[in-house]
């Protein structure tokens, strides 16, 4: 019978000498040894959050060097925040991972509808990786969304199912994990997902040198239309408490004799991303023709003169996205100068 050489782990000397034999191969890593300790939200974690937010190498989705204010506001301030459904990994104290599940709207977007579960953020620091934390952290996500009465569940955040991390993570608007993330198709793949939404994202640069799209439409256009700001622009409470949180402003394009609007769109500033972007971007959403106005060339002029306006305002960018299932709105973005640079995808559980 093998004696003990720790009592409380039962670890035995024919166990250590087999472990020690391999380590001195290098077959295994020291970190095999690590206990990994999974629990729920405190609040003394966002400054670890945030610290492995930085450290995670993210890419162009990721607005990087948040305070811990900004995080508190726009994540932990949510009036449906719980803190069960962030869930960290911890090893030796040091929080190395988590994942944060939420779910979407209900039908008239008044407040949470349970049914679609979706998880918003995985996140593994890169010296912890390859020990299945990931797995785990998902594993325990897909647990809390169904005791919460989830039926279908999603990894990644797309409207209308993005409780979380707008104006954070994903440029103007949330679109799923982005491609150029090029580890979470294969990550989730293997974990039972499939790929069912895909958005893409679109961006115009408005420095020195940039020049507008011109036209006999966009000219006679132009002519007899402009552009407003709207005084009053009702949004549904899923709007507001997300993008309600963000410098926001609605504008319209409108006839210049007078009328309703033939177009509009809401603007959001995007200077958390000035770090990870090098310059000052604004996010366009929810560009709306009237069905009426549709094909006369109202959106491309609404597009055109809103990049205007805010290069007026030292913005150096313009981001949107459009998703791929909409070839209209993928045009009109083209015709005002707007080019593809990365795609987001949304993955749904199978069965």
């Amino acid at each position: 019978m093998a004696v003990p050489v720790c009592s409380r782990c039962k670890f035995t000397l024919t166990d250590f000498l087999w472990w020690s034999t391999r380590l001195s191969l290098g077959l295994d890593h020291p970190k095999t040894f690590a206990v990994i300790e999974y629990r729920q939200f405190k609040n003394s974690d966002p400054p670890h959050i945030l610290r492995m937010w930085n450290e995670c190498q993210l890419g162009r989705s990721a607005a990087i060097g948040l305070r811990c204010d900004e995080f508190d506001e726009l994540i932990i301030a949510q009036t449906y925040f719980d803190p069960a459904g962030m869930i960290l990994a911890c090893q030796d104290g040091e929080v190395v991972g988590f994942s944060h599940a939420g779910f979407g709207p209900n039908a008239d977007r008044s407040a949470l509808g349970n049914d679609d579960g979706v998880i918003c953020a995985v996140m593994v620091h890169p010296r912890a990786r390859r020990q299945g934390i990931g797995t785990e952290l998902v594993r325990r996500a897909e647990q809390y969304l169904r005791s919460r009465g989830s039926s279908k569940i999603f990894a990644g955040g797309a409207d209308p199912r993005d409780p979380f991390y707008c104006g954070i993570y994903g440029g103007s608007q949330s679109a799923g994990f982005l491609m150029s993330d090029v580890a979470a198709e294969p990550f989730f793949t293997k974990l039972g997902y499939a790929a069912c939404e895909q958005h893409l994202v679109f961006q115009r640069s408005l420095g020195v040198g940039s020049a507008d799209p011109v036209g006999a439409r966009l000219v006679n256009v132009r002519r007899t239309t402009r552009l407003t700001a709207l005084n009053h622009d009702p949004k549904t409470w899923w709007w507001q408490t997300r993008y309600g949180r963000l410098d926001a402003m609605h504008l319209a394009l409108v006839p210049r004799t007078g009328g309703t609007p033939l177009a509009r769109i809401s603007v959001v500033g995007l200077d958390r991303y000035v770090t990870t972007w090098g310059t000052r971007g604004i996010g366009l959403l929810g560009l709306y023709v009237s069905e009426a106005n549709r094909q006369k060339g109202y959106g491309q002029a609404l597009l055109v003169e809103v990049c205007r306006r805010v290069r007026d305002d030292m913005v150096q960018l313009a981001e949107a996205h459009a998703p791929k299932s909409d070839p209209a709105a993928i045009a009109v973005l083209e015709s005002a100068g707007f080019k593809q640079i990365d795609a987001g995808q949304v993955y749904r559980l199978k069965g």
